[in-house]
């Protein structure tokens, strides 16, 4: 993250962005090995829109994370918009396709992804200000902010 585009961003934001945006990073490397290496893909017969979703992932994490980065308002619509989907995605194929019974890996995996959609959603509207095209706090400082 470019120190000029988070100049008077406090501390506790950067660091739920930074998180976000290695978190979107590590699910690109994830999605990007099982579409090259299908052995470490899911091991249920997926249906082709369950499939093509968790392609189309290896696009939309990359982006969310480049634009998390960058500091615009799209980046958290699209931030939260990949990792409530992907919880579902995640629940339906874990929870529906899955006939194994109580804890699996993807199970773990599945209420990870969920945790951390809950937060990133939840955390949304703090973040939002900070980031430029939000009308909010984008090009001055809190406190320069409170007193107008």
């Amino acid at each position: 993250m470019s120190t000029c585009r988070w100049r008077g961003v406090p501390l506790a934001v950067r660091c739920v962005v930074a998180v976000a945006v290695l978190v979107f990073a590590y699910g690109t490397a994830v999605h990007v090995v099982q579409l090259l290496l299908p052995q470490f893909g899911p091991q249920l017969a997926l249906p082709g829109w369950l499939t093509f979703y968790f392609t189309s992932l290896t696009l939309w994490d990359p982006l969310a994370a480049l634009l998390l980065a960058a500091r615009r308002v799209q980046g958290l619509v699209l931030a939260c918009a990949v990792l409530v989907t992907d919880a579902a995605a995640n629940g339906y194929a874990n929870y529906v396709l899955d006939p194994a019974v109580g804890v699996t890996p993807g199970r773990i995996g599945q209420a990870v992804i969920t945790a951390l959609a809950v937060g990133f959603v939840a955390l949304s509207p703090w973040l939002a200000p900070w980031f430029i095209g939000s009308g909010g706090r984008s090009g001055a400082t809190a406190q320069t902010r409170r007193r107008s």
